[in-house]
C-alpha cells in the first residue's frame, strides 16, 4: 500500500503533505527529525492520510494536492476540525 498524508506541526500549525509506502515508520521519522525539510517543525500530529494500492494514484494524489489549490481547498473542507 501507499499513503499521502498530511501532518500537522504542533510548534506553528503548519502542515506537511507527503506520500509514502510505509506511513508508520515515515510518521516516526518527521518526528526523529530525519527529514531535512520538517526538522525545525516537530512534534507533528498527523491529522490525515489515504491509502492506495498503486504507487502512481498516490504520487499523482499528493501532486494534485499540493499544486492544485482547489483539491487542497476541498479536503482542508473536509477536515476543517482537524486542522484547527
Amino acid at each position: 500500500m501507499y499513503y499521502i498524508y498530511i501532518l500537522k506541526s504542533l510548534v506553528d500549525n503548519t502542515i506537511y503533505i507527503g506520500y509514502t509506502n510505509n506511513l508508520k515508520r515515515r510518521f516516526e521519522e518527521h518526528n526523529k527529525k530525519l527529514n531535512k525539510s520538517t526538522k525545525h517543525k516537530t512534534p507533528f500530529k498527523l491529522i490525515y492520510y489515504e491509502a492506495y494500492e498503486s504507487q502512481a494514484d498516490a504520487k499523482f494524489r499528493e501532486k494534485n494536492l499540493k499544486r492544485f489549490a482547489q483539491a487542497y481547498s476541498q479536503l482542508k473542507s473536509r477536515i476543517k476540525n482537524s486542522l484547527i
